[in-house]
């Protein structure tokens, strides 16, 4: 099983019914992703729940003039196929309109945040 795969979906299927906010399992990684994700301006809130006995993370999706501001979200480093770049490889995301969220060994980061520390990681997924 993909978590981070599902959690993804998760999203980009609330966007595409313009749901307002959506419910995910709660995970460390899938908490980082999406503090990453608000910090970067594509979610509107994020919010731990409980519900009968689980937690579970409610994301409010972020829309500006009735268009959701996440286009596309898509998975890089896969279970199969685990894709690590160095500082000096990291690329912009659609001109720097978007961006990719790594992991590295100062945490889940953006790659405008890897750059500025110094350090390379794993490629999780893409936004823009």
């Amino acid at each position: 099983m993909d978590s981070i795969g599902d959690f993804l979906t998760i999203i980009r299927n609330g966007i595409r019914v313009s749901k307002p906010s959506v419910i995910t399992p709660y995970s460390k990684m899938n908490k980082a992703i999406a503090d990453t994700l608000q910090k970067e301006g594509f979610l509107r809130a994020i919010e731990e729940v409980d519900q009968a006995g689980k937690k579970w993370l409610k994301l409010g999706l972020k829309y500006m003039h009735g268009e959701s501001v996440i286009h596309d979200l898509k998975r890089i480093s896969k279970l199969s196929r685990r894709s690590y770049v160095g500082v000096g490889e990291i690329k912009p995301v659609i001109g720097g309109l978007g961006l990719s969220i790594m992991t590295t060994n100062r945490g889940v980061v953006s790659h405008k945040e890897a750059k500025r520390l110094g350090v390379g990681g794993e490629v999780i997924c893409t936004v823009w």
